[in-house]
């Protein structure tokens, strides 16, 4: 390929979910639909357990910081999508491509993380209830919590750095509604190889890894919850894991899912598609999930609005 080929550019075309021009009102206000329930939603959680003393425990701490990711989250790629349908300028800067890369990672993982710490709570609360306490004290969260930034902000940093060594050919078409890592990766006109083992390194290190502990965590509450003779016991234990265990398989499910689709129909619709449950859908359903059968978020909204 001649040299004049590549470097230098200074721009990608986001090709969104379809190109069909009658589906674009209804994608816009689709989006924009999920995106203000997701939002609010999340709002209304930070709100609660901010608003009520009652939920000032490590739980609704985590809680409380997994909704404002999510909400960043979403941002990082939704208002982009939007702003593209409504102005039909596909195009996003090679600069502002590069950072919304970096932000839907940090953003991302810091999901994955969170999850794990709060799996690490629930652990502690069914399996050291008496120690519980002690061993969740402010200074260990906000030290779980800091841990968890500085990992991701590091992990976004380096893959961020891993694509921009990279050279890319003129024309750049991405088939999604954002830059995903793995198609700016797979566009590049200049050896990827690094990158790719790279990339893969630390998705099987950062996603196995926490994923590891959430199963760990599980495994032993489950043990736990299975040697109490009562049922309501067994019941009363489960619930307070239940919520959790509901986001953690959502979030699991659909980003295994857009990788097995992608691998398997090598079509880039359908991974665009699968992208939309794990980047929009499961940030928007985790406020229900946590809220419609928790008392106590139910409550402190109603003290909140003054119901």
């Amino acid at each position: 390929m001649e040299p004049d080929n590549s470097t230098r550019i200074s721009e990608f075309v986001l090709l969104g979910l379809s190109e069909e021009p009658d589906l674009q009102p209804l994608i816009f206000w689709f989006f924009l639909s999920l995106y203000l329930i997701t939002v609010l939603g999340n709002l209304l959680i930070i709100l609660a357990v901010s608003s009520d003393s009652h939920l000032h425990t490590p739980m609704y701490f985590f809680l409380a910081n997994l909704s404002f990711v999510d909400i960043c989250f979403t941002s990082t790629t939704v208002p982009k999508m939007l702003v593209s349908i409504r102005t039909q300028n596909k195009v996003i800067t090679y600069e502002g491509c590069i950072t919304q890369m970096y932000f839907f990672l940090l953003f991302g993982v810091l999901d994955d993380f969170l999850l794990t710490v709060m799996a690490y709570d629930r652990f502690v609360a069914i399996c050291h209830p008496l120690h519980y306490t002690v061993i969740m004290h402010p200074r260990l969260c906000g030290l779980l919590l800091l841990v968890s930034w500085i990992m991701c902000v590091l992990n976004a940093l380096v893959e961020s750095l891993m694509v921009l060594r990279l050279s890319f050919c003129a024309d750049l078409k991405i088939p999604q509604f954002f830059c995903e890592l793995n198609q700016m990766v797979q566009l590049a006109c200049s050896d990827n190889f690094l990158s790719i083992m790279v990339m893969y390194f630390l998705v099987g290190l950062l996603g196995g890894g926490p994923l590891a502990g959430i199963i760990y965590s599980y495994y032993r509450i489950v043990s736990s919850i299975c040697r109490i003779s009562s049922a309501l016991g067994k019941y009363k234990a489960f619930s307070t894991c239940a919520s959790h265990l509901s986001v953690v398989s959502l979030f699991y499910c659909t980003g295994l899912g857009v990788y097995l689709s992608s691998a398997v129909t090598h079509s880039s619709h359908s991974s665009a598609t699968a992208s939309v449950m794990y980047a929009v859908v499961t940030p928007m359903l985790n406020p229900f999930v946590y809220s419609l059968r928790n008392k106590d978020i139910k409550g402190a909204l109603k003290r909140f609005f003054g119901i």
